[in-house]
């Protein structure tokens, strides 16, 4: 039986007394609105869709850097779910501030926005090797916290800088890290994103969003990109995210999407993307 490890899904409460929006950039996502999905509700989807674990990811476009949410929901259900949590990088209390979710309230991970779609997101000062973020990219890699990036590829060299002083730090791209596929087949700016595969934390996270964003590329086979990227960053370091409720669709359809994109694995591979992976990196025990 495949243990599946989804590792992209948030929540959001009906409760917007208790947990009022904050959306960071001031613009809340659609989806949020539309196709709300609670705690609760998220573990009914899990349920459905066969997925053991899944990593609550902060929805930051409802509740910017406020994460009382999820870690309400990670105390519900810390059986099934890990929690990324988001703070302000760029705070004086940004070290503070993830000592508190991290020790205290239970959470796992991290994660950063650079980047949202075609467009930036509060982009963090300078991008992520600003210097003001150095005391917490230090605690990120003392305490071997996962950090989740939300990027483009063309912010590669940012990420190169940090992994510079930080080559240990477990990295988990949001949508692989928007690779730029364009131009096939020889897929000249891949090479962008592939300069990261020489750090051994650093890992793919593959989404609905990076599929349709592969296949929208001009000239870009969606499979062959798949694996070049699988070849460069070894299958080791490839795990699958619904993104839902965010990505339409039920949690089930995500899964089935991605599994028919990487039908062409090894069995053992195949375990290691859609679950082993994953429980690797968030230290959950599989069994």
């Amino acid at each position: 039986m495949t243990f599946y490890f989804d590792t992209h899904t948030h929540a959001v409460s009906g409760d917007t007394v208790t947990y009022p929006a904050r959306p960071l950039g001031g613009i809340r996502s659609d989806w949020s609105l539309s196709r709300p999905v609670d705690g609760d509700e998220l573990i009914d989807h899990l349920d459905r869709a066969g997925v053991r674990w899944a990593a609550l990811v902060q929805a930051a476009t409802v509740y910017g850097v406020d994460n009382r949410y999820a870690a309400h929901v990670l105390a519900r259900h810390a059986d099934r779910l890990v929690g990324v949590c988001s703070v302000d990088f760029l705070s004086d209390s940004a070290v503070e501030d993830l000592q508190y979710w991290i020790q205290e309230r239970g959470f796992r991970g991290v994660r950063i926005r650079i980047a949202d779609g075609d467009t930036k997101v509060a982009d963090p000062g300078a991008g992520l090797s600003d210097e003001r973020m150095a005391a917490v990219w230090d605690y990120i890699d003392d305490h071997g916290i996962p950090v989740c990036i939300q990027m483009h590829s063309k912010h590669t060299g940012e990420l190169l800088k940090v992994l510079g002083e930080h080559p240990a730090t477990t990295v988990v791209l949001d949508h692989a890290g928007r690779p730029d596929a364009s131009g096939g087949p020889e897929y000249p700016m891949l090479g962008e994103i592939e300069q990261l595969a020489a750090f051994p934390g650093v890992h793919l996270k593959i989404t609905p969003a990076a599929l349709r964003r592969l296949g929208n590329q001009p000239g870009a086979d969606v499979s062959e990109v798949l694996r070049r990227l699988a070849k460069k960053f070894g299958t080791g370091h490839l795990m699958w995210g619904s993104d839902f409720p965010a990505a339409q669709g039920s949690l089930r359809e995500s899964r089935e999407l991605i599994e028919s994109r990487l039908s062409w694995l090894a069995e053992h591979e195949r375990q290691a993307v859609l679950g082993h992976n994953a429980a690797r990196v968030y230290g959950v025990r599989v069994g």
